[in-house]
């Protein structure tokens, strides 16, 4: 499920459980009231409050289904349902119960809920206690869901049998179900955005290593002094690259970086490798994803040198624009077929055509929204140009709405 059909769902799901919820209480109390204008009517209050109610569980429900997560959510839960308890299960176990009985009945909860985690189906069942102090006589069992299917259930025991209850119960598990999809959706893009950035180290090491460190010895005996520096700018460089902490980085360290990337670089390709770099101070502290310009210039580099003898120069511009900083990253090398350069972004690229630029086009999109996408002017024999334009004050993961 797309992030923006779990948020339609969510949103759908909270309606549903207002406007069963108000129906019930403003048939309740109807007779005889009247509203309060200062207070709104009681549809308004019981609206706001079943809403308000449900916005308390989500928070911890959005960390996925866990004994800590289900503790914090079951009492919210269990008021909104207006029940003498409620509990919340995975596959295997009780995580959480809130209400009276729970000494008791919480050992035959696994017993009552084993057909609707098998079967995905409400249900609802006598409890057959025997204490009869007990208020726990009548429990529904409703499937909490994700995307692997049944994860757990939760059980509302009621003082007596309750068609209202069951529908209520159900909707309720549908909610908590999609709130424990967006839990795996957030957790999915984490591990999408940590895949790409192991992707992006992968591409780094084998061809770029091994052409830096024969670089750097062919200048061992000629000159020392040159390839100790360029070891060290060498070492500098990978241990940036491959850090383990933090999906985003400062301007300020992706640029020394690249400077070290490009010096590597100059000392492998020599005069046919010229740089220009045009910084504005302002924008170095603005935080972007990291390494996700450093493929912009390896691509930059690849290209303008690629079938060029007499060498190529990269631009690297990065200026303040209000709320963004735009960085451009420029060659005037062979360019690309603007339909070729498409289907690269669309992923469908051929062995050896950049994989870099579509990798970092999709997590640009993923951080900051579609339209943050790369911007790139090209054309056979034209060179390219390309645009990353950033908000300074939007680090962190998009969400769509």
């Amino acid at each position: 499920m797309t992030g923006i059909a779990l948020a339609a769902a969510g949103a759908a799901g909270a309606v549903l459980l207002a406007v069963g919820f108000v129906l019930g209480r403003f048939t309740a109390r109807r007779a005889g009231r009247t509203a309060d204008p200062g207070l709104g009517t009681p549809v308004e209050r019981a609206t706001f409050h079943t809403l308000h109610t449900a916005s308390l569980a989500a928070p911890p429900l959005r960390a996925g289904l866990t004994e800590e997560t289900a503790r914090k959510a079951a009492s919210t839960l269990r008021s909104l349902l207006g029940t003498e308890a409620l509990c919340l299960t995975d596959r295997g176990a009780v995580l959480a119960w809130d209400g009276p009985g729970g000494e008791h009945h919480r050992t035959h909860v696994p017993a009552l809920a084993a057909d609707t985690l098998d079967t995905g189906r409400s249900r609802s069942a006598h409890t057959d206690c025997a204490d009869p102090a007990c208020p726990l006589r009548w429990a529904v069992i409703a499937p909490l869901t994700g995307e692997d299917g049944v994860l757990g259930a939760l059980v509302a025991y009621g003082s007596r049998e309750s068609a209202v209850l069951v529908r209520a119960a159900t909707e309720v598990a549908r909610w908590v179900s999609v709130q424990l999809e967006l839990a795996e959706l957030d957790r999915s893009r984490t591990r999408i955005v940590e895949a790409e950035i192991r992707a992006l180290r992968a591409q780094i090491s084998p061809h770029f290593i091994f052409n830096s460190l024969a670089a750097i010895a062919s200048f061992v005996r000629t000159d020392p002094e040159r390839a100790r520096e360029l070891l060290l700018e060498f070492a500098d460089f990978t241990r940036y690259s491959f850090r383990r902490h933090g999906d985003f980085a400062q301007l300020a360290d992706e640029l020394r970086s690249i400077e070290q990337y490009l010096a590597l670089a100059g000392a492998r390709f020599g005069k046919r490798l010229k740089v220009t770099l045009q910084i504005a101070p302002e924008v170095l502290p603005v935080t972007l994803p990291f390494l996700c310009l450093q493929p912009l210039v390896e691509n930059a580099v690849k290209h303008g040198l690629q079938e060029r003898e007499r060498g190529c120069r990269v631009t690297i511009a990065a200026r303040d624009a209000g709320a963004e900083a735009v960085v451009t990253v420029e060659d005037d090398g062979v360019g690309m077929d603007p339909e070729l350069l498409r289907a690269v972004l669309r992923g469908e690229y051929p062995a050896g055509s950049g994989i870099g630029l579509s990798n970092v086009d999709e997590r640009l999109r993923q951080v900051y929204g579609p339209e943050h996408g790369l911007v790139i002017e090209t054309g056979v024999g034209a060179g390219m140009k390309v645009t990353v334009r950033i908000p300074k004050y939007r680090p962190g993961v998009h969400r769509s709405a």
